[in-house]
């Protein structure tokens, strides 16, 4: 091997560049090149290539030295950027050096790297020395082996934002527009669209900009992004225009960002809905929240309950978070409207099982409502008022001054008291009721370079009374009528610091009060709770292909309860006559739940398109004092490296749920409870079959013991299988929709000798498909249709009757939920029109439920003395016409 000359002799050679290959690399011999891509120099001196013959004979002291000339480069094929450096997103500039054996005739024999530094890096410049052809090395006009160093530099390879900029509603492409892409410290792209509309700049450096888009006869539009090393963004920006009286709508100015390499989530399983099917899904009269119900793993909840039953669980085994604060609820009464309004909301996240460490205290899924920051890209001030048979809402939202601040204000107020109980009074109906509800939003936000900070101040406040004018033969209790009220509100700060691209700083606070006031006759429960939680999180890069989150999770209530309620029965114990008229037990009692919690997950991104999530919970519960742990792993794999993409996906984990405060009450519960616990297993495919149309199936399995069983501690046990399916065609600027079918079952077991029964949430088929179109000039169509197991009942039969309290007792049959009502389906239909003018928008819709009037049954009811029996049917035809005004 050709040993290397000292640093005493110096020799130079010109400066020779090749053009990069993919936009990755340029490679340099003998002198350092600061350029994007990669480049190649000498090691030694920083100066051209040094070389010495591979046998020197002994040189008398008088003769001069001799005369060495490094090899110089003929041909180079360039350093392909690797594909894994890319996947892992890393951001910085690598150097690699490489040493380099180059032969008599000036091919390369042996490359070979000095130092390894990983993801993909050594391989490229390794395969890139061996492609070098040399101009061979000399000694004194004699070709001779030589040995030299070069180093390769690799910078992150460039970014594309490319699309189309087109009119509002007929999507007519605009040719000539000026788009500007402004980079963060300033620098200005500039190009002009093309005949169809379309552009693109590419060799863009990774970062965030700022799409700013004029065009002749049309308002101003822009639109902010942020790209990542050799990602490339796909946007369509609509432009309205000036000064003109009616033309047909959009829902978004950027209807669409479509992201190649976008991260893949933390879980097995995440769904977000973009904003368009938030708004648009028929059936749900424009509220985001309640689109959830439509994806698969969601069961359907028993008449007007809203609730939230996911694969297979309890409702309160799901919780729901504002910005990870957690909320009591998600829907006011009836579960037709929720409680955060669907012009606040950015996303839904929903998790239905094998979440995040990061989330705990329950076994079944978990929603995440994010709430749009109100940044107006415009610096105006925008309006909305929306009024229909179901409630009217509105909201603002704009800069304050030229503080940097921008705010946003939200009310609504239902209108089931204006209609509904003039109806039933004139229908001389057997009660009257007054339904109201209310919520509320107000937000301030502002953004730093690097940091974020908002602050957000939301609430809910639900009140019903129904006056009962006849008596019910099985419950006398039931006489003088029912009065119920729920009320929360939350004073949320969160703060974001982005330190550097591989250190991340997130906390989230929140205070605030939950309100439970419920009377039947001369019963009541009131609790009164003041939640402080405390979420925070640092995530820091440890290498270009692990990324580590370390979290904080509190939760502190301190609560005030009052209660004058019978006792609840215990498994197998015989009728005590009806239940409000048996003796009721008094309550009254201050204490506080303290739940705090820590976590740790380790990303893992050790090959292209692999993503692997490892980690564990730690949580405590004062009430129980006892600690969980749990950990969880999940796992995910591209199995292609371009579209169509085809992914794998899996997971297990550990999940435990302290038990609720009345299952530990002296009173009214149990000593010695500990926390229900699950395992959740899943494993499942991805398919993306066009740019819009994706596949995917997973199947699921959730073994449940440890449940709290009244009267019998944690002697419950329980299992839910399952398999889910969903064939989704994302928003283009015409349709979107999706096909959702769920396959499962929901067994339960009060102690693990006893036999196995259905739960009563179980329901075995789920069915939904809905989509919607856009037919031009402001019109939308849209239509759902759901074909879903019935829910279970439990039968009763005639029991005896009771001197005592002057009733007859029913006997219910044994193992309960025995019994299946029919099948559940029903039709919905959405249209929507829209006038789009200068100023804004006014728009009308028409949101039908149930079409052709189908009496779904949704219970059994039972005459005085369980002898006869007549199925209860959910809502009929109820359609909802509403306007809308956007400023």
């Amino acid at each position: 091997m050709p040993p290397l000359l000292g640093s005493n002799t110096r020799m130079r050679h010109p400066l020779t560049t090749k053009p990069r290959k993919n936009g990755a690399v340029l490679l340099v011999c003998s002198a350092v090149l600061v350029a994007k891509g990669a480049h190649a120099q000498d090691s030694n001196t920083g100066q051209g290539g040094v070389v010495v013959p591979a046998k020197e004979a002994p040189v008398a002291a008088t003769k001069a030295p001799p005369v060495i000339v490094p090899p110089q480069i003929k041909s180079d094929k360039g350093a392909e950027y690797p594909a894994v450096a890319v996947a892992a997103k890393v951001k910085e500039t690598v150097d690699v050096v490489v040493v380099v054996d180059v032969d008599k005739s000036g091919a390369v024999t042996k490359a070979r790297v000095e130092t390894a530094v990983g993801n993909g890096f050594d391989e490229s410049a390794v395969a890139a020395a061996e492609q070098l052809v040399f101009e061979p090395a000399t000694r004194d006009g004699v070709p001779i082996a030589a040995r030299v160093k070069h180093r390769y530099t690799f910078a992150p390879p460039a970014s594309r934002i490319s699309g189309k900029i087109v009119t509002e509603g007929r999507d007519a492409a605009i040719a000539g527009a000026t788009v500007s892409v402004v980079a963060a410290d300033g620098t200005t792209h500039n190009v002009t669209t093309a005949a169809d509309g379309a552009f693109a700049i590419p060799d863009l450096p990774f970062g965030s900009y700022r799409l700013e888009v004029s065009a002749s006869g049309f308002a101003a539009t822009s639109s902010t992004q942020q790209v990542e090393p050799g990602e490339s963004i796909e946007v369509v920006l609509r432009m309205a225009r000036e000064n003109a009286k009616v033309i047909a709508p959009t829902d978004e100015v950027l209807d669409e960002v479509r992201v190649t390499g976008k991260r893949p989530p933390r879980e097995v399983t995440k769904r977000t809905l973009e904003q368009r099917e938030l708004t648009r899904i028929p059936g749900t009269n424009g509220d985001a929240l309640r689109a959830i119900q439509n994806l698969p793993g969601v069961a359907r909840p028993p008449g007007l309950a809203g609730l939230l039953i996911v694969r297979g669980s309890a409702p309160n085994d799901t919780n729901v978070f504002v910005d990870g604060t957690l909320i009591p609820l998600v829907y006011h009464f009836g579960g037709l409207s929720s409680v955060i309004p669907t012009e606040m909301l950015d996303k839904i996240d929903f998790y239905p099982g094998n979440f995040s460490a990061m989330y705990g205290r329950v076994t079944g899924g978990v929603v995440d409502v994010g709430v749009k920051d109100p940044v107006s890209a415009d610096k105006k001030l925008h309006g909305m008022v929306q009024v229909d048979l179901i409630d009217a809402r509105a909201m603002a939202r704009g800069p304050i001054g030229d503080t940097g601040w921008n705010f946003a204000l939200a009310g609504r107020r239902s209108y089931f008291d204006v209609w509904l109980k003039p109806v039933l009074e004139a229908a001389d109906a057997g009660v009257t009721t007054a339904p109201v509800y209310y919520d509320y939003q107000a937000i301030l936000h502002r953004e730093w370079k690097n940091q974020s900070l908002r602050f957000m101040f939301f609430g809910s406040d639900d009140r019903l009374r129904i006056l009962i004018k006849s008596v019910n033969g099985s419950e006398p209790g039931l006489g003088g009528g029912l009065a119920f009220g729920t009320a929360f509100y939350r004073f949320q700060a969160r703060y974001t610091n982005k330190f550097s691209d591989d250190t991340e700083f997130k906390i989230t606070a929140a205070v605030g009060k939950d309100a439970i006031d419920f009377n039947i006759g001369q019963n009541y429960f009131r609790l009164d709770t003041v939640p402080i939680t405390v979420r925070t999180e640092l995530s820091q890069k440890l290498a270009s292909s692990v990324k580590n989150n370390f979290g904080l999770d509190m939760l502190y209530a301190p609560y005030d309860v009052d209660i004058r309620l019978p006792a609840p029965p215990k498994p197998g114990e015989p009728p005590a006559g009806p239940f409000l008229s048996r003796p009721s037990l008094v309550v009254s009692d201050s204490d506080s739940l303290y739940r705090p919690a820590l976590y740790d997950e380790v990303e893992l991104t050790p090959w292209r398109g692999s993503r692997i999530i490892t980690g564990v919970r730690l949580d405590y519960a004062k009430d129980t004092k006892s600690w969980d742990v749990g950990p969880r792993f999940a796992m995910r794999q591209d199995l292609t490296k371009e579209f169509p993409r085809t992914t794998i996906k899996g997971g297990v984990g550990q999940f435990a749920q302290p038990p609720q405060p009345q299952e530990t009450n002296r009173i009214f519960g149990q000593s010695g409870l500990t926390s229900n616990r699950a395992t959740h297993y899943g494993l499942g495919a991805e398919q993306e079959l066009t740019r819009n149309v994706e596949v995917s199936v997973e199947g699921f399995y959730k073994q449940l013991d440890n449940l709290v069983v009244a009267g019998s501690g944690n002697s419950g046990v329980g299992r839910v299988a399952g398999v889910e399916t969903l064939l989704r065609y994302k928003p283009d600027s015409r349709f979107f929709g999706f096909l959702a079918y769920t396959l499962s079952r929901s067994t339960r077991r009060p102690t693990p000798e006893s036999p196995e029964y259905l739960f009563q949430y179980d329901q075995t088929h789920i069915l939904t498909a809905l989509g919607s179109y856009r037919l031009g000039r402001g019109w939308e169509f849209g239509a759902r249709y759901r074909l879903i197991s019935g829910s279970m009942t439990t039968p009763q039969s005639y029991g005896f009757y009771d001197l005592n309290v002057g009733s007859y007792l029913a006997l219910a049959s044994y193992p309960p939920n025995s019994v299946r009502n029919p099948m559940f389906h029903q039709l919905d239909l959405r249209i929507d029109k829209t006038w789009t003018y200068s100023w804004g928008k006014i728009g009308a819709y028409l949101d039908v439920l149930n079409v052709y009037n189908q009496g779904n049954p949704e219970g059994v009811s039972y005459n005085y003395n369980s002898t006869l029996s007549t199925r209860a049917t959910g809502l009929p035809i109820l359609p909802s016409l509403g306007l809308r005004g956007e400023l």
